[in-house]
């Protein structure tokens, strides 16, 4: 199969599509909306290389979400060596304060669910097309800078955007962690929590997607979400009426933010200005 190409074996063996679409984002991997010649309608996603690990581990991540974090999640239908496949659910937004308030209730309770002041998950999985290191620690801070922000520091496309220069600020950035931002105890977090993987189910309720799952720092869902826009000021309101926030929380949001900067500069998404944003951070907190 080639990139972005279609192939019937994505799908469960005695399955078949009637109609096809491809969903606009995906870009890690592409994305179909399917009908199912028995009437189904599902979500599939699909990679060129094996990806049975990124997959089952989605899958694992969703069931945790759902059964440990209470959040609504797509049901998994199946997971292949090179897709997944997923319930659809509603792709419009319902873009309201009230579906927002309802978003930030839940994720507040999510982050209640603590690890006893361990870090990390049973086992590591992946961030889009990066693995993602999840070795438990007790040290949040050593978690944080290690798994999250350093081990981005040898991608290919970060060595080449950044410097010997910038590579040492970011370095003496995590070094200053544990006077720049709170251990808060480790707690379920969604680890990619941003605008676009949060949908609607079929009642209109908010449904979360693509999870990156670990028990860590609240601040880091709470970060992605304030750091990479769209979201109303309603969302962090009702979140705070059930998990309050740290009078400094957008503070460290900014901080916190390293590691999603790194990330998309590691998958070379095309914002131009990434680099910049990053070595503001080192100006300021180096």
């Amino acid at each position: 199969m080639q990139a972005d190409e279609w192939s019937p074996t994505l799908l469960p063996e005695g399955r078949a599509v009637r109609t096809r679409r491809r969903l606009p984002g995906g870009f890690a991997n592409p994305v179909w909306l399917c009908e199912l010649d028995d009437g189904d309608v599902v979500v599939v996603k699909a990679s060129t290389r094996d990806a049975a690990d990124l997959f089952a581990g989605e899958a694992a991540g969703l069931e945790a979400l759902a059964s440990l974090g209470g959040l609504t999640t797509p049901r998994v239908v199946a997971v292949g060596r090179h897709s997944i496949v997923l319930e659809a659910l509603d792709p419009r937004l319902p873009n309201t304060d009230r579906f927002w308030q309802q978003a930030g209730r839940v994720v507040a309770r999510m982050h209640t669910t603590t690890a006893h002041d361990r870090f990390g998950w049973e086992n590591d999985g992946w961030l889009g097309l990066f693995p993602q290191r999840n070795a438990w620690d007790a040290d949040g801070h050593r978690f944080f800078a290690e798994n999250r922000v350093l081990r981005y520091l040898g991608e290919a496309r970060v060595e080449k955007e950044l410097d010997a220069g910038d590579r040492a600020g970011i370095e003496r950035v995590c070094a200053r962690l544990p006077e720049l931002v709170p251990d808060t105890g480790a707690c379920l977090t969604h680890g990619d929590l941003w605008r676009n993987n949060v949908i609607a189910d079929h009642d209109g309720r908010p449904a979360f997607l693509d999870p990156a799952v670990s028990y860590t720092w609240a601040e880091v869902d709470v970060a992605h979400m304030l750091c990479s826009g769209g979201v109303p000021e309603s969302f962090f309101e009702a979140y705070a009426e059930v998990r309050p926030l740290h009078p400094e929380w957008r503070e460290h949001a900014r901080i916190l933010n390293l590691r999603q900067l790194l990330a998309m500069l590691a998958a070379g998404i095309p914002i131009p200005t990434i680099v910049a944003s990053i070595r503001e951070l080192i100006a300021t907190y180096a």
